[in-house]
């Protein structure tokens, strides 16, 4: 069986410690797939592991989930557009970016790859996402096999790397057209496992610093 695609290496690991330990703000960006229902689960556990989660949703995200079930797992504040974010965060995206220690985008498409790689902001995802460049950044790609494999796609996500963000996947299975290729978004388990791995990194670095 030929070995799933995926940058990031799923050694055993199910002890979320540095997460415990850190508490990290983690800023959950959810773009618009069908993937976006994984993110509820994803949210879910963050929170439940010691995360405090906030959320970035694109409108059509909101098409597949509603802002209340990321309300109802994570008890935090959902953004969905530049000019709605809750009272608290007048400052929009800067204050979001402030706030965070970690970004996160799950489900990552197409789109808001494109949009990180060329620096177009034109909602708040992808307007915090320019901003955060020099954040810790996840992002979780999901999309059809075809938009994958497309060579502008692959060219985009060359350059998000260069730019620093780290990727993780997409794997290979069943997609939203009902064939078997790569392109799904992997598991929020191997997410959290590689959000667990940019945590002890932090909670390393906070060790260093307090000695020195």
């Amino acid at each position: 069986m030929p070995k799933k695609e995926t940058n990031f290496d799923s050694r055993k690991d199910s002890d979320f410690s540095a997460i415990g330990k850190i508490r990290p703000n983690i800023l959950l960006g959810v773009s618009g797939g069908i993937a976006a229902y994984k993110a509820v689960d994803l949210a879910s556990s963050l929170t439940a592991a010691g995360a405090r989660v906030n959320t970035v949703m694109t409108e059509n995200a909101c098409r597949f989930v509603s802002p209340k079930s990321f309300e109802g797992v994570t008890g935090s504040a959902v953004f969905t557009g530049m000019w709605s974010t809750p009272e608290e965060y007048r400052s929009g995206h800067i204050a979001i970016l402030d706030w965070a220690d970690i970004v996160v985008v799950a489900p990552a498409t197409a789109d808001i790859i494109g949009k990180i790689a060329n620096g177009i902001c034109d909602d708040l995802l992808s307007t915090t996402l320019c901003v955060c460049w020099r954040k810790p950044t996840l992002l979780a790609p999901a999309m059809n096999n075809n938009m994958w494999t497309n060579p502008a796609i692959q060219r985009n996500v060359a350059m998000v790397k260069k730019m620093g963000f780290q990727i993780i996947g997409p794997a290979k299975g069943r997609l939203a057209c009902g064939t078997e290729a790569i392109g799904r978004m992997v598991e929020p388990q191997n997410i959290i496992k590689a959000i667990e791995k940019i945590a002890s990194k932090i909670n390393r670095r906070e060790r260093k610093e307090r000695r020195e």
